[in-house]
């Protein structure tokens, strides 16, 4: 695949894999990308996973047309894009090895060596001259990984992001970009939005026609959307108005409640997303609930606890940084409901929450008293969504 002139596409599609890094359902597969450079010296960008390593050096074989290349352009450590660094440097005795000093550490804990003889230990600001080509090294410490760095080339203006900008999904996955990006970057950044904030600062003094990822699609037209969205996103603000009900229930009476409330409030034009967290995947739900303004928990009492797919879904939030949103409570217990107190302690280490004046308590199953907490609780949203 052409890029420009003078750079080519050689990464790969991943169709067998079913979890990306243990966790993260992908029914469209991922990519794992790699770019080559094409000037006086040649530089290639990163490697890509274990499993494809021989279609990895066949495409860029052909990218080479019998040419050698000079250089190995290491942005970031994880092994989806570092697994054939060895390969690469037996193959090409005489390249040599790019990337920052904690990258080199991590090489030799990874794949036993760190190529003291081959190395160029790069950081902010430095620059590797190339030809027509100049390669300038902006460090992007916890994006996600504390290695990694990011690389501009004026000429041909692109970004080569590392794993920023990226997605879930092969390339040849028919699927907007937005929700497969926002699952991903949640799920795998979404902790580290001060450090992104920090890198797009950088990113908005350069003139970028283009961002190369190491997933997903190289991006190109409306990029002052694919920014937006990254600027939501670190800066934990709402990206949509709506509310996301997630709901943990045991013989079904707190998800009647979920749906009644969804009901009511889609009844008023609302967009609600309501999700079984015991059956939904969670990394989904987590996702709308950075997407949305509004959250509401919905949980069954459980061994004075709450339910345990309610304490996962709100440990993903809190751990990712949940803040400036609205979030109302809705409990069950039979004999001593304790969910909304649980709910709400668990969520104290996130900033900027503001609680709905109306928690809702149902005593096992919905009564005439229940049903009128949901509809103030009803009102309550449509109102502050006003």
């Amino acid at each position: 695949m052409k890029i420009s002139n003078d750079v080519r596409y050689i990464g790969v599609n991943d169709h067998e894999v079913d979890l990306f890094e243990g966790q993260y359902h992908v029914p469209n597969g991922m990519s794992y990308n790699s770019y080559v450079i094409l000037d006086e010296q040649i530089a290639v960008m990163d490697t890509v996973d274990a499993r494809f390593g021989s279609q990895w050096l066949c495409n860029l074989e052909s990218a080479l047309s019998g040419r050698t290349p000079d250089y190995l352009v290491v942005q970031h450590m994880e092994p989806d894009h570092s697994a054939n660094i060895n390969v690469f440097m037996a193959r090409y005795p005489a390249a040599r090895v790019v990337a920052s000093a904690k990258a080199f550490a991590m090489m030799r804990q990874f794949y036993g060596q760190d190529y003291a003889q081959r190395r160029v230990v790069v950081g902010e600001g430095d620059i590797l001259p190339l030809g027509k080509h100049t390669l300038s090294f902006v460090a992007a410490p916890m994006v996600h990984w504390p290695e990694v760095i990011v690389t501009y080339d004026a000429v041909d203006k692109i970004l080569y992001s590392a794993d920023a900008f990226g997605k879930f999904g092969a390339l040849d996955a028919d699927e907007p970009w937005d929700d497969e990006a926002r699952r991903y970057y949640i799920g795998i950044v979404g902790k580290y939005g001060a450090q992104v904030q920090a890198l797009l600062k950088k990113a908005a003094a350069l003139d970028i026609a283009a961002i190369c990822p190491l997933h997903g699609p190289v991006l190109r037209e409306n990029l002052a959307h694919y920014l937006h969205l990254y600027q939501c996103w670190s800066g934990y603000v709402p990206e949509a108005s709506g509310t996301v009900i997630a709901c943990a229930s045991i013989y079904g009476h707190t998800w009647a409640a979920a749906q009644e409330l969804t009901a009511q409030l889609r009844a008023a034009g609302r967009t609600v997303a309501l999700y079984d967290l015991a059956r939904c995947d969670l990394p989904q739900a987590v996702a709308d609930a950075f997407r949305y303004d509004q959250l509401v928990l919905c949980s069954s009492t459980y061994n004075a606890d709450v339910f345990p797919c309610m304490r996962a879904f709100i440990e993903h939030l809190a751990e990712r940084g949940y803040r400036n949103r609205t979030v109302a409570l809705v409990e069950n217990g039979t004999w001593a409901p304790m969910a909304a107190k649980v709910m709400q302690r668990m969520l104290e280490s996130c900033k900027g929450l503001t609680y709905t004046e109306n928690t809702v308590r149902i005593l096992s199953a919905l009564n005439d008293d229940s049903r009128a907490q949901i509809g103030a609780l009803a009102q309550e949203l449509l109102a502050k969504a006003n």
